[in-house]
Order: C-alpha cells, then sequence, then structure tokens
C-alpha cells in the first residue's frame, strides 16, 4: 500500500502500477465491458519511447533517465497483451486518463527498474518526466493514427486474400450461365463466374481505397502539446521525436504543417472511417446476394454448412457467415454515425471527445478485419455452385428473350411472349419459329 497527493488531495493506492490520476479515472468511468484498446496503448507506449530519445537528444533530460523510460515503455508494452486494463475506453478529458495511465505504469515501471519503490515520484515522475515534452492533446491523437494505420493495413491484407478468393471462384464458376436479376425478378443471363468477378471487382475498388487512405492518416501532431502551439516543447524536441517515431514505426510518419488545425479538429477520421463503412456496404451486398442465392427456391450455389441453424427444426442449417458480415455492416454504420457527431463536437482549440472517437474507429477496423477473413474462410473459399438448379432457373425464365431485342425489337418481343402465355408454347419455340418465316422470306 501507499499514499500518493494530486491537486484534489490524497489517495490510497494498492500494489498496482498506475497512480493517483488514473486511480480517479477508474472510478469515474465504470463502464462495463469497456476497456482502452490494447493497440492504442501500445502506440502510447512507442510515443513515451520516443519521446525519451527525443528529449535527451534535445538535452531535456539526463541519459541515464530517458533509457530508463525507454525500457519502462517497453517493458509495458511487452506484458500490454497479459494484462486486464482496469480503465474504460469511454471516459472524459479528451483521453487524458489514458495518457495519465500510461505515463503511470511507465514510471513506476522504470522505479522498479532503478530499484525503487512505486511512486517514489521525486526519482521519476510521470509527468515531469515520462510526459515530458508532451500534451495529452498531442499524444492521443497521434497514437490513435498509428494504431489505426496498423489496424489499416491488416484489413489491407485481409481484403487482398478476399479478392483473390472471389477471383478464383469467378474462374471456376466461368463457364456455369444462369439467369440475371434485376429487383429480385429475372432478367438476362450471365455467368455465375461473371457475379462473382463483380463482387472481386468491387473488392478490389475497396483495396485501392484502404491503400490510398492511409497517408490520411501519416500527417501527425506530436510536438503541438496542447494547443498546437508547442508551448512546453523546443524545437528540437519536435524535429528529433518525429524522427524517432518515423524510425520505429516504419510508416513513414509527418509533422503536420498546422499543429494548430491538426490538434482541433480530427475530420481525417472520418474520411478514413467513411471508405471503412463504404467497404462494409460493398461486403454487406456481396453476404446478402449469397444469401438469397443459397436459399429456396433459388438454391443457385451451397454454402458450407458452419453450425446447426434451429434449436427445434432438426437438420436446418442457417448462412451464418453471410450474417455475420451483414450485421458488422450495421455496427459499422452506427460507428459512422457516432464518430461523425464526435468529430463535431470539437470547440475552439481541442475536441474532448476524442476517447468515442478511438473507440468506435479501432473497434471498426477491427470488426472489419476479422469479418473480412472470417468470410472468405467459412463462405467464400467453399461455395459451390448447383448447376442443375442454375440451369433449371435460366431455362424457366421468358427473361432472356431480351436477347433477341435487336432482332426483333421490343414491341414483337412484347408480342411473342403474350403469345407464349396464350398458347402455352415455349418462348425459344416462338422465336425459332419467327426466325425460320424470316429466313424462308429471304
Amino acid at each position: 500500500m501507499r499514499i500518493e497527493k494530486d491537486s484534489l488531495g490524497e489517495l490510497e493506492l494498492e500494489d498496482v502500477y498506475y497512480g493517483i490520476h488514473s486511480k480517479r479515472a477508474i472510478g469515474n468511468f465504470q463502464i462495463r465491458g469497456r476497456r482502452v484498446n490494447k493497440e492504442l496503448l501500445r502506440a502510447i507506449g512507442l510515443i513515451k519511447i520516443c519521446s525519451a530519445e527525443a528529449n535527451k537528444k534535445s538535452g531535456k533530460i539526463p541519459d541515464d533517465l530517458a533509457n530508463i523510460i525507454k525500457k519502462a515503455s517497453s517493458k509495458f508494452i511487452e506484458e500490454l497483451d497479459g494484462d486486464i486494463i482496469p480503465l474504460s475506453s469511454i471516459q472524459g478529458g479528451a483521453g487524458t486518463s489514458t495518457n495519465m495511465y500510461v505515463n503511470e505504469v511507465v514510471a513506476n515501471l522504470g522505479l522498479e527498474l532503478m530499484g525503487q519503490n512505486r511512486g517514489n515520484y521525486e526519482i521519476l515522475d510521470p509527468l515531469n518526466h515520462v510526459n515530458l515534452s508532451q500534451s495529452t492533446n498531442d499524444v492521443y491523437p497521434t497514437a490513435l493514427k498509428i494504431a489505426g494505420i496498423k489496424q489499416l493495413r491488416e484489413l489491407l491484407s485481409e481484403t487482398m486474400a478476399l479478392q483473390e478468393a472471389l477471383q478464383g471462384k469467378e474462374r471456376e464458376f466461368s463457364s456455369i450461365y444462369k439467369i440475371g436479376r434485376t429487383q429480385l425478378q429475372d432478367a438476362v443471363p450471365l455467368t455465375l463466374g461473371q457475379e462473382f468477378g463483380a463482387y472481386a471487382e468491387s473488392v478490389s475498388r475497396d483495396r485501392w481505397r484502404l491503400y490510398k487512405i492511409e497517408e490520411r492518416l501519416r500527417r501527425i501532431n506530436i510536438g503541438g502539446t496542447a494547443i498546437g502551439t508547442g508551448v512546453g516543447a523546443s524545437g528540437k524536441y519536435k524535429f528529433y521525436v518525429t524522427e524517432e517515431l518515423q524510425r520505429i514505426t516504419g510508416l513513414g510518419l509527418a509533422r503536420a504543417e498546422n499543429l494548430i488545425d491538426a490538434t482541433q479538429n480530427l475530420d481525417v477520421f472520418i474520411e478514413v472511417h467513411s471508405l471503412i463503412k463504404t467497404m462494409a456496404s460493398n461486403l454487406n451486398k456481396i453476404a446478402k446476394d449469397l444469401r438469397l442465392m443459397s436459399s429456396q427456391p433459388f438454391g443457385e450455389i451451397k454454402l458450407k454448412p458452419l453450425q446447426a441453424g434451429s434449436s427445434i427444426m432438426p437438420g436446418k442449417v442457417n448462412p451464418v457467415g453471410c450474417e455475420l458480415i451483414q450485421q458488422i455492416f450495421y455496427k459499422i454504420c452506427g460507428n459512422d454515425t457516432t464518430l461523425t457527431i464526435a468529430c463535431s463536437e470539437g470547440e475552439f482549440e481541442l475536441n474532448a471527445m476524442t476517447p468515442i472517437i478511438a473507440e468506435v474507429f479501432l473497434e471498426s477496423l477491427e470488426i472489419l478485419t476479422d469479418g473480412v477473413k472470417a468470410f472468405r474462410e467459412t463462405v467464400i473459399k467453399h461455395v459451390e455452385a448447383n448447376k442443375e438448379k442454375c440451369s433449371y432457373h435460366l431455362e424457366k425464365s421468358t427473361s432472356k428473350i431480351t436477347l433477341y431485342i435487336e432482332q426483333f425489337g421490343y414491341e414483337k418481343l412484347v408480342e411473342i411472349l403474350k403469345e407464349s402465355e396464350k398458347t402455352g408454347n415455349r418462348v425459344e419455340d416462338i422465336i425459332n419459329e419467327k426466325i425460320f418465316e424470316i429466313n424462308k422470306l429471304k
């Protein structure tokens, strides 16, 4: 047990690595099931490493203390996977609680490495040393962009794999003709391969968008401190910290040209998230199509049975892989609304709603990444064509009469359809008879 003090008074802490600021935040923001994203915390840990090095190079902190902060920050990052984070992701204060949590844990890890007791902040202080030259207002958005780029690259990788799987089905089904449909009604013939080729093309566009949009996240406001003016951070620090982040992440990060703008305006997250939503929308359309095509009376494809579909109807199997994607789309739409509203809520030099922006932005990236992987592995890779059903619906449909539109014209084909309905004769037989008569006249 130890006692820590802040401007509000004293608190008793158990044998924990966090300090009084985190203790207050844990009590203030008790939201069940919501914990700060670990990728965000890892990114903040990386910033602490880079800041310590930048402060050392600019002569603001002794070398030995900077090295301890770097070692402690690395340990913090390494041990995140095994830790249960006690801090809610939804919190007031623009992310100050999250930044202070990292500051305190790193400080106490550093004190242990030095053989000192936790809480002995005269030697290594969370604010005066770990947070030196920084503010939550430049650390938190920078960390969110780093975490976002990392997750965006994972999504891009899964998107590439999905596109390849769809292209594989395009080739596999290239010779299987079926009836096309518009507004859920029979249209004109195409191949099942062409349908999957269109799906692959839409995913290809998503892949390109995701690849290009990463550059929008590379502009960071680290070094801007409280409101972008850089108060409390030297010119050397601003240069060194950006250089260190570039080196340690390998992400091609660059300091924003206008740090005040980059601190107060978070519209870039709306821009990126809109493309995440666009991809989810495309996948929702594909999932719905497959769900319908596999259902009766269509039955033109077969989906892999993934689990029993009913607690009362024996043998029933549901298209749960497709339904997963659809529900992810709904969730991302909700997240998009939340993020858009939160990004618009900035006031003057800061947006205090960054915690909820981080919450939904990273959640959308994560669930879409996992959803794309599951969709590819459990649905797309195992889709089978039902050639008999494809042929049956094609032969049964009168809509393929449209193939003769140039030869007979619209009105004449309407007459042929009416004749077929009246006489019961097949459309193909009537058309062949008409063609025979035309050729005879020639």
